[in-house]
C-alpha cells in the first residue's frame, strides 16, 4: 500500500435493501443447484441470471433462467424469499412480504455460445491482491467490513437488544495508514436515545474492531435517528454494491455484478478466478510482488480469454508467469478447478453480504500450489 495517499472505503450490512436483493438472487441459484443435483441432472447445464427490486413490503424477483421443468416445479421463489426476509430480520412474520415471480427463460442466442462453455458475455474482469493484511484485501476495506459484521453479530447474538439489520460504515485512512475518520450508520429500535446509540457503538463496535480511535474521529448516525431501514427506507436492486461486494474503491471495478449468476457468467467465475491469480502473485512474491492486479478480458462464446494482464505495486509485469501458470482461462476450466458448481463447503448466498474476498472459506481464496 501506498501510504502517501489517504484511502477510504464503505461497506453495507446484509439488512442493507441491495444486499437483501443480493441474497435472494444467490438463494434462489443455489435452490435450483440443489434441486438439480437432487433430480441428478446435469449441473453444469444450469443457467441464471436473476435480478430483483425491493420496495416497501414488495420484491420483484426476475431475470433467465435455464432448468429441467422437474427442477423448475420444485423451485419455491416465494418460499426463499420470504425466508430471507424472515432470517435478515426485516419482519417476524413470511407473509408481510409480497413476491412477484417473473422469471424468464435463458436467450437462446446467450445459449448458443454457453451450451459450448464459452464465455457468457464479454466482459474484463479484475482481481486484486495484497500483503498489507492476512485477508490480503485493501485494509479501509476490511476494516469497513469488520464494522458491519461487528454489528450484524451484535444484533443476532441480542448483545445489543436495540440494533436493527440494516447499517452501513465508511473509514478513511491517513497517509500513514492510521485510522482517520470512521462513519457508522445503524438501524435502531424506537425509543432508545441517541446518546446511548452513540456511546455503545464507539465502545463496543468501533475501538474493538478498528482500535483506540478519538471520538471527535467518529460519527454514528449523523442524522441522530435511523428507525427506518430496510427495503421501507430504500429501494433495493441486485448489483448495487459491486464496489463493497469486490476491494472497495482502490480496486478498478471490472464486468458486472456477481450475484444470481451462475459460473458459466464470467462477470463472476473469472472475477473470482482473477483473485486467485492475483493472490498466487503475492503469496508467492513473484518479482517480489506486494500487490498484484489481475485483468482478464473474454469475447461472447469465446473459450480462451483475448488479454490477461498482470502488474505489482512496483509495475512489474509477471503476465508472463500468469500465462505459464495458470494457461487454461476457459470457463469450463475455471468452474471445474473452484469447483463452482459443486460448491463443497459453501453456497452461493454465503458471498452475497460481507464480501466476496478475503474470506478462506471461498475456493477461490486459496492460495494456489504452481
Amino acid at each position: 500500500m501506498n501510504r502517501g495517499i489517504t484511502r477510504t472505503a464503505e461497506h453495507v450490512s446484509a439488512g442493507h435493501p441491495d444486499k437483501f436483493c443480493d441474497q435472494v438472487a444467490d438463494r434462489v441459484l443455489d435452490e435450483v443447484l440443489d434441486h438439480a443435483a437432487a433430480e441428478s441432472a446435469d449441473l453444469q447445464g444450469i443457467r441464471s441470471a436473476v435480478e430483483c427490486l425491493a420496495k416497501d413490503n414488495l420484491l420483484v424477483v426476475t431475470g433467465e433462467m435455464k432448468m429441467s421443468p422437474a427442477v423448475r416445479a420444485r423451485l419455491d421463489v416465494e418460499g426463499i424469499a420470504r425466508k430471507a426476509w424472515l432470517e435478515i430480520g426485516y419482519s417476524t412474520r413470511a407473509q408481510d412480504l409480497t413476491v412477484i415471480d417473473h422469471l424468464g427463460s435463458q436467450s437462446v442466442d446467450i445459449a448458443a455460445g454457453t451450451d459450448t462453455f464459452g464465455a457468457g458475455d464479454q466482459g474484463i474482469m479484475v482481481g486484486y491482491a495484497t500483503a498489507e493484511n492476512p485477508e490480503m484485501v485493501p485494509q479501509e476495506w476490511l476494516l469497513a467490513r469488520d464494522l458491519c459484521w461487528s454489528l450484524h453479530k451484535m444484533r443476532e447474538s441480542g448483545e445489543i437488544a436495540w440494533l436493527r439489520s440494516d447499517c452501513k460504515s465508511q473509514v478513511t485512512l491517513a497517509q500513514d495508514g492510521s485510522v482517520q475518520s470512521v462513519i457508522v450508520a445503524a438501524q435502531h429500535s424506537e425509543e432508545v436515545p441517541h446518546e446511548e446509540i452513540v456511546a455503545t457503538i464507539l465502545d463496543r463496535v468501533v475501538r474493538p474492531t478498528v482500535g483506540e480511535v478519538e471520538a471527535q474521529r467518529v460519527s454514528i448516525n449523523g442524522t441522530g435517528r435511523f428507525v427506518i431501514g430496510g427495503p421501507t427506507g430504500d429501494a433495493g436492486v441486485v448489483g448495487r454494491k459491486i464496489v463493497v461486494d469486490a476491494y472497495g474503491p482502490r480496486v478498478a471495478v471490472g464486468g458486472g455484478a456477481y450475484s444470481g449468476k451462475d459460473a458459466t457468467k464470467v462477470d463472476r467465475s473469472a472475477a473470482y478466478m482473477a483473485r486467485h491469480i492475483a493472490k498466487a502473485v503475492v503469496a508467492h512474491e513473484v518479482s517480489g510482488a506486494k500487490e498484484c492486479t489481475v485483468k482478464i478480458a473474454y469475447g461472447i462464446g469465446r473459450h480462451q480469454p483475448e488479454m490477461v494482464i498482470a502488474i505489482t505495486d512496483t509495475c512489474e509485469d509477471v503476465s508472463a508467469w500468469v500465462k505459464e501458470k495458470f494457461s487454461d482461462l476457459s470457463p469450463r476450466n475455471i468452474i471445474d478447478s473452484l469447483g463452482l458448481f459443486e460448491r463443497d463447503g459453501w453456497r452461493y448466498a454465503d458471498t452475497a453480504a460481507y464480501g466476496h474476498y478475503g474470506r478462506e472459506e471461498f475456493p477461490w481464496e486459496k492460495i494456489a500450489n504452481v
